[in-house]
């Protein structure tokens, strides 16, 4: 939810992001078994991608390799024998294409548990600075959710925790009572965005027992289903205090619902790349995975807010490209997610947002600086305004790009660029091939950088998050946020709308 930052402030930051060629497979050497490194573990990668191998991407070249390079060699009639079976030189790696980014090396493919096959749970947050319009939204949905979380509460600098949308007040008081009647749970939410005092209220164990008191007290006083926690910006210090804390609140909460909402995290190759250099503090997490797994019945993982962070998708995606959450981004952190937390418990994060940047040219690539963070009205009146058509990008949500500061205020669509996503077909449709995309060539053709890129998830984006979560075998799903300003059409993609049983 990054609340401090998007949730909160929209405050402006830089986003930098080196947008490459799409990474040549094994460019420089031919890999037969036995031999080790990078390039080996970009072509186990692929084939696990491609469905050819099973076992993780160790980075050395052993049987299970030879057994699917074999296979990917005869299935695509490059060999079925000789001394190039099983030798990937050239022409395999031509057709072995791209290294491709969906999984990596650490994921090992077991799970801490079972996979959902029961229908998607839905839920998720109500801001306490829309609250009129946020309950007034879900009220006419409260049959597609099963549970609902006033974002409200907050923790305050002596430890104690804030009341900051007046919870005991209307619109709360109706909409909780309205909620209950449908048998939806409310687990109102408190929130911190300073690792700094989290970190001295935990690490206190007289302030962290009485925030365990306090948070228990105003569940049973409130008559509420449960909590649900969103400390963000956590200290690698602050990972145990924080797991002691969550096993005594559970243990305070007895029988009401412990929900616990982190931050996503992603491989690390595919933060630092296949040659990137990992930092000797990258696996010094602030949330211990197994520990959210013991003591949290539900576990929010906020995978959204992506920007330029994964570097293989960077890579093989072409520029501009800040996507709130890519689908292919989403699928790897969850799948790493499920190594230690059960997929039963998981909460796949959708964004209903978007962010304008600045974009500026690079030697190689774009610089994007975050002006803002909007809900979709601003990004289609905007385009209205400018006689731009939207078009859904290669991350599957919606863009355009425009002229921020001409003085004629003219502006080129994407779809007015040759080589862009949109694509005319003989029926007068649209359709957005996932290779057809806007490119650094094709920009240059009709609007060249600086300019403002506008990106934002719409219905028909978190519908694919939806059909996702089904996919991957977790619990449901969680919205940020249900304030009134979402695209509408989402509504038709959650469990029990119209286009739900079609995903």
């Amino acid at each position: 939810m990054t609340m401090n930052l998007s949730r909160l402030l929209g405050a402006a930051l830089v986003v930098s992001s080196m947008v490459l060629a799409s990474p040549v497979l094994a460019a420089n050497r031919t890999l037969t078994r036995g031999m080790s490194g990078d390039d080996v573990t970009a072509l186990q990668t692929t084939l696990i991608a491609k469905g050819y191998l099973s076992a993780a991407a160790t980075g050395t070249f052993g049987p299970a390799t030879l057994a699917a390079v074999k296979k990917f060699q005869c299935e695509k009639k490059i060999a079925c024998s000789g001394s190039g079976y099983g030798v990937v030189g050239p022409k395999t790696q031509a057709a072995l294409g791209p290294a491709e980014p969906i999984s990596s090396r650490e994921l090992t493919g077991k799970l801490a548990g079972p996979l959902w096959t029961g229908a998607l749970e839905a839920g998720g947050w109500i801001p306490y600075w829309r609250e009129a319009t946020g309950t007034a939204d879900v009220l006419p949905h409260l049959s597609q959710m099963t549970e609902i979380s006033p974002f409200v509460l907050t923790l305050k600098s002596d430890g104690t925790v804030y009341d900051a949308g007046g919870l005991n007040e209307e619109p709360w008081t109706s909409f909780v009572a309205a909620a209950k009647a449908k048998k939806v749970r409310v687990i109102p939410t408190v929130m911190s965005g300073s690792g700094d005092l989290i970190h001295e209220v935990l690490s206190d164990a007289k302030k962290r027992v009485a925030l365990e008191d306090e948070i228990a007290a105003l569940v049973k006083n409130g008559g509420y289903d449960g909590i649900d926690i969103d400390f963000e910006a956590k200290h690698a210090a602050t990972k145990d205090y924080f797991s002691t804390f969550l096993k005594g609140l559970a243990q305070r909460l007895g029988d009401k619902w412990l929900y616990c909402s982190v931050e996503a995290r992603m491989p690390l190759v595919n933060r630092y790349g296949y040659n990137g250099t990992v930092p000797p503090d990258a696996t010094e997490f602030s949330n211990d995975y197994s520990a959210l797994n013991k003591y949290c019945d539900r576990v929010e993982i906020m995978t959204y807010d992506q920007g330029a962070i994964d570097v293989l998708l960077n890579q093989s995606r072409a520029a501009p490209y800040v996507p709130v959450a890519d689908p292919a981004w989403v699928e790897n952190v969850i799948a790493l997610a499920k190594q230690s937390i059960s997929p039963q418990k998981i909460l796949v994060g959708i964004a209903t947002y978007g962010y304008e940047y600045s974009v500026t040219p690079l030697q190689q690539g774009f610089r994007y600086d975050r002006n803002w963070a909007f809900n979709p009205m601003y990004a289609t009146q905007l385009a209205a305004q400018l006689g731009i058509t939207p078009v859904r990008n290669s991350a599957g949500e919606l863009s355009f790009i425009y002229k921020a500061n001409d003085s004629t205020q003219a502006a080129v669509s994407l779809a007015s660029i040759p080589g862009s996503v949109t694509t005319t077909v003989a029926s007068g449709n649209t359709t957005a091939p996932p290779d057809a995309v806007y490119s650094q060539a094709s920009i240059a053709g009709g609007i060249q950088p600086p300019f403002n890129i506008v990106w934002w998830s719409d219905a028909k984006a978190i519908g694919d998050k939806v059909a996702l979560a089904k996919k991957l075998g977790v619990r449901g799903v969680a919205v940020f946020k249900f304030d009134g300003g979402q695209d509408q059409g989402m509504w038709s993609y959650l469990p029990g709308g119209a286009l739900h049983s079609s995903l």
